[in-house]
């Protein structure tokens, strides 16, 4: 296990095991009309974060809960650790939870020390990032996944994760989904938000649907975005150490605790076994209001992955 990775776990565990004596309406605070888990963010660290200087070197990863997001950090960090041929150059200094906003404020001043390229991955929507990673020209990918699987994979996390207020029923969830009132807010205004820059010459878009598929190719777009020169050897090296099985395998290890609540299932097309057909209706409409006629609806293949 890597020092990070240690790291990583100690402070998850112990935002697992603080959460256990919170009561389920303190577990979420509101910050900008968003909802955030107590344990992790704080309003001091959303106001430090404002002042944080991007590098133009820097791989942010954007992606909504429950779209991928820990499976490509991986894959990210990796292509990083292939293009340096060193792990050490990588690891050094990196024993902070690099999502940028969770911890405590200071973490900023401590992430100066950080080796370039960082990857720095985040839950946010475009308007609560800081402006240096716009104005710095930070390489951004944008990770999406369809919002059905999306809804079931939060609705058993919610439940299995301490840090957040559970659920009674799945139709409770579905009702607090569609409406944004769930932690990190409404997944159609993350849509819609990220949608304005899908034009963006420093911003690419990804599926979780196309990396699943076709595992080489989606490590071969990103290395391409990043102007990364990998040889096929190194692609299917990356694929095959970030297997979503193997990764449940090995959780324990490099997740601790979280490990078993963070990896269920990974599957394409989950919502059809849990979705009513008049939730999935509502669903529809819900996404040709926010996205109908935008290439970010085409490009995420609603028709073949969200229809019954």
């Amino acid at each position: 296990m890597t020092s990070d990775q240690k790291t990583f776990t100690e402070i998850v565990d112990k935002a697992i095991a603080k959460a256990e004596d919170i009561l389920p309406k303190d577990k979420l605070f509101s910050y900008k009309s968003v909802l955030f888990p107590t344990v992790f963010c704080s309003p001091e660290t959303f106001k430090a974060l404002e002042s944080f200087e991007a590098r133009n070197d820097d791989i942010i990863l954007a992606g909504y809960p429950k779209t991928g997001s820990n499976w490509f950090v991986h894959i990210l960090r990796d292509l990083v650790r292939t293009i340096k041929k060193s792990q050490c150059e990588m690891n050094k200094g990196s024993d902070e939870l690099l999502y940028l906003e969770f911890g405590d404020p200071g973490k900023f001043e401590r992430m100066k020390n950080l080796p370039s390229r960082r990857v720095l991955g985040t839950h946010l929507l475009p308007h609560m990032l800081p402006e240096s990673i716009f104005k710095n020209k930070a390489k951004v990918l944008v990770l999406i996944r369809n919002p059905k699987d999306v809804a079931v994979s939060y609705f058993h996390f919610s439940n299995r994760m301490p840090t957040l207020p559970s659920f009674r029923t799945w139709d409770e969830f579905f009702r607090d989904f569609i409406e944004g009132k769930v932690a990190r807010g409404s997944y159609f205004d993350y849509l819609m938000e990220w949608n304005k820059y899908i034009d963006d010459k420093n911003i690419t878009f990804i599926t979780y649907e196309e990396v699943k598929m076709e595992p080489e190719m989606g490590v071969k777009k990103m290395a391409d975005f990043l102007g990364f020169f990998i040889n096929e050897e190194e692609i299917q090296m990356i694929v095959d150490q970030n297997n979503f099985q193997e990764m449940k395998k090995n959780s324990e290890c490099t997740h601790g605790v979280f490990g078993k609540i963070l990896f269920r299932k990974g599957d394409i097309g989950d919502w059809k076994s849990i979705f009513s057909e008049a939730q999935s209706q509502e669903m529809d409409q819900k996404i040709e209001e926010c996205l109908r006629g935008t290439k970010l609806c085409e490009m995420m293949k609603y028709d073949i992955y969200c229809r019954f």
